[in-house]
């Protein structure tokens, strides 16, 4: 996409191109130099541009728009350098922000681009520092995000309070989790937990060895347990299915003898623990040989475990 500079305008931005701010090499220092050398746009200029973008889809307007405005993200992702995120993707991240406020800056609200966008230039750095900050995402609701962004700071001016009064504490003081809540407009609970995802950090449940061969230890060790492994929890469940409703359905297909024969043989027993009725009780009962009852439980066991199969 290439803008072409307004020859005739005295305060127009210096590039032809939408991309020759960028310096080679990807150098940060030579990009953040040539940003602050492009011309800020005046109120008429910045109204002109809004509107010709709103009504003509210009997309010339809208690459002036955001080149004179490329100053302001690297501004405010200066203000986050102490998450230990790259200062590169900190700005690349506002860029995307700012494109997304100049796209839907209205010119006839009254504001200028610049108070409108901040909005989105800071929502996009929020969103990639929660993402990449740590592995594990440590605030998802409205008032953890507010106590992510808050807690440091204010965490910092009580040590600065508490260098100053000659005494030094890591951790905060019940007097201070009362002023954090009261001020964020929070549960005081809610300031305790976040306090405690950030001093802590990720661990591998399962590390690797070791070069030396040497098997690492983590988590997993002592917090494995096999009774609520997920695989063998399925299995169980399969087992006591099968085990019920699966029994109940495979009789049902078998014929009233068969049935009876090996709910007696394998389903019934008796008080005393002992088992149902044998072969030769069964034939004596049916008046038939003990080879015809065995064979009468062979079929039907062959039906019952297709239909257990079937339903399983």
């Amino acid at each position: 996409m290439t803008l072409q500079a307004a020859p005739s305008a005295s305060n127009s931005l210096a590039p032809a191109s939408a991309w020759a701010v960028v310096p080679p090499l990807g150098n940060l220092d030579a990009y953040i130099t040539a940003v602050n050398r492009l011309p800020l746009l005046t109120h008429e200029e910045e109204q002109r541009y809004a509107r010709q973008l709103r009504d003509e889809g210009s997309v010339e307007a809208a690459g002036r728009l955001v080149l004179s405005h490329l100053r302001l993200v690297v501004s405010i992702s200066r203000q986050y350098l102490g998450y230990g995120l790259p200062h590169g993707d900190l700005i690349q991240e506002g860029n995307v922000g700012l494109m997304k406020a100049v796209k839907r800056f209205d010119p006839d609200q009254g504001v200028r681009l610049v108070s409108y966008a901040m909005h989105w230039i800071k929502a996009e750095i929020h969103e990639y520092i929660l993402k990449n900050w740590r592995m594990v995402k440590v605030a998802t609701t409205k008032a953890q995000r507010k106590l992510f962004f808050n807690l440091r700071s204010m965490k910092q001016g009580f040590k600065a309070e508490a260098l100053d009064a000659d005494t030094h504490r890591e951790t905060l003081s019940e007097q201070e989790i009362d002023l954090m809540a009261e001020q964020l407009n929070v549960k005081r609970e809610e300031v305790i937990e976040m306090e405690t995802r950030l001093s802590g950090g990720d661990i591998l449940l399962d590390p690797s060895p070791s070069d030396d061969g040497e098997q690492a230890f983590g988590p997993i060790a002592y917090l494995a347990d096999p009774r609520h492994e997920p695989t063998a929890m399925l299995e169980s469940r399969q087992r006591d299915r099968l085990a019920t409703d699966g029994i109940a359905q495979a009789l049902d297909t078998l014929d009233p003898r068969s049935r009876r024969i090996v709910e007696e043989r394998w389903l019934h027993v008796n008080d005393d623990g002992s088992g149902g009725m044998t072969l030769h009780e069964l034939a004596a009962d049916y008046g038939v040989s003990a080879e015809r009852i065995r064979q009468i439980e062979v079929a039907a066991m062959k039906k019952m475990r297709k239909a257990l199969a079937e339903y399983a």
